[in-house]
């Protein structure tokens, strides 16, 4: 009769020595910074007299005081429906044209197809400050060569850093930066599908358009929930495209978004709890329309599979 051999301790313990340092970099840069911010969410300074000298300013226990004034500030609730007509524009917009290239990229007749995929997938490995300079100076009359080559021909030279303009160039930026993402993660989806569910749809005398539409999309619904996902997040949290316009027009402000929001408070007012406590807001806010979202996704996912 043969016994089991013991495994040492080390090889126990191995899995959590694989583990530790993920979980030491999430503990310090995620748990903690959300501890502190929840922290400070719920104190405020307290001044007496003129602010000066020791003690004169105090940090005390504020409640849910922050939380109350942030939901009741017209700037905040401003700057959420600005990004809601935003993300109105960019959302479909993007993913639209992302599914629009992935089907084109997918089909049989296509030529050069390494060269087209990267070529749309190049905008996304721009950052976001240096995309924003650049359409920003093409948005400029002064320098534009669009607003040039109108002039030369007589036409309307539109101002798209003023107005309501001012979406559909913000957009613009967002759209042109985020569709070669998620046409990857679509056309990857495409990819995957068996082609013997291609023949037996041409066997039965389906056009590509039917293919398209019939076959591939809902197959490849799964990946357009993801996409989709992933675009109200990056909606929710526009900053860096309206900041880095903001010198170039008088149109954005330094509230034009709720994160433009708390960082005016936190850096330009220097008042980090209110900052605070409307950045746990937008979280929770990006938290509850991301779990519904998916749950419903879920729920209707599940209802077809029990048909």
């Amino acid at each position: 009769m043969t016994t089991a051999r013991r495994r040492p301790y080390g090889v126990k313990g191995a899995p959590y020595g694989f583990l530790l340092p993920a979980a030491v970099l999430f503990v310090l840069f995620f748990a903690l910074p959300i501890g502190y911010a929840l922290w400070l969410s719920l104190h405020k300074v307290e001044v007496k007299g003129l602010g000066l000298g020791s003690g004169a300013r105090k940090e005390v226990w504020a409640g849910l005081r922050n939380y109350t004034d942030a939901l009741t500030d017209s700037e905040l609730l401003h700057g959420a429906l600005r990004v809601a007509g935003y993300g109105a524009i960019v959302v479909p917009v993007m993913l639209g044209l992302a599914l629009l290239f992935a089907l084109m990229l997918d089909a049989d007749k296509v030529r050069l197809t390494p060269f087209t995929r990267l070529a749309i997938f190049l905008p996304y490995a721009i950052p976001g400050v240096v995309a924003a300079l650049l359409w920003g100076f093409l948005y400029l009359p002064d320098v534009s060569p669009f607003h040039f080559v109108l002039d030369r021909l007589g036409m309307p030279q539109p101002n798209l850093l003023d107005g309501g303009p001012l979406y559909v160039a913000l957009s613009n930026i967002a759209v042109w930066g985020g569709t070669g993402f998620n046409m990857i993660v679509i056309y990857t989806a495409l990819r995957a599908i068996p082609v013997e569910v291609h023949e037996a749809a041409r066997l039965d005398g389906a056009t590509p358009l039917q293919i398209a539409l019939r076959i591939k999309v809902p197959m490849v619904a799964p990946s357009l929930v993801l996409t989709f996902f992933f675009s109200i997040i990056a909606t929710l949290q526009v900053f860096s495209e309206p900041t880095t316009l903001k010198p170039l027009t008088n149109s954005v402000s330094t509230t034009w978004s709720p994160l433009m929001k708390v960082y005016r408070d936190a850096f330009g007012a220097g008042d980090i709890y209110a900052a605070a406590a409307e950045a746990v807001i937008i979280a929770v806010v990006t938290l509850v329309l991301s779990f519904g979202f998916l749950r419903a996704a879920n729920s209707r996912t599940q209802q077809e599979e029990a048909r």
